[in-house]
């Protein structure tokens, strides 16, 4: 089965840093673009970011601009989530997937879920002090 392989959750405390991974299983990443998503409890799951696979652009949601950094490694087959000054409602299990690309309008991430596909079974992202 082909799907992405999520990892570096945990806890943290409100202000601290944690970094994610986002490996697939089964394929490689080659020019595929990669979303992040996010789902709390009892709430719907969201985009956080997207990277493209031709130019590495990046996009993110007003939320997490200026805290939150995607990356890829195309050597090492994995794309980061790098998460900087995090908050309680940060909290959710975190999810990574693939597209053929981040479809964008005048610079701005139209989210799309329907877009990716190979999901993994994600990785729990507690922030509390």
């Amino acid at each position: 089965q082909v799907q992405f392989v999520e990892s570096g959750g945990g806890l943290v405390q409100p202000g601290g840093s944690l970094r994610l991974s986002c490996t697939p299983s089964g394929f490689t990443l080659d020019y595929s673009a990669i979303g992040w998503f996010r789902q709390a409890p009892g709430k719907e799951r969201e985009g956080v970011s997207c990277i493209t696979g031709t130019d590495g652009a990046t996009y993110y949601i007003d939320s997490v601009k200026g805290r939150f950094a995607t990356s890829r490694d195309n050597a090492k087959n994995t794309v980061y989530l790098e998460m900087n000054s995090l908050k309680p409602e940060d909290t959710a299990v975190y999810y990574c997937a693939a597209a053929l690309t981040c479809y964008a309008t005048y610079g701005r991430w139209e989210i799309r879920l329907h877009d990716f596909n190979s999901w993994g079974q994600g990785t729990r992202v507690t922030v509390s002090s």
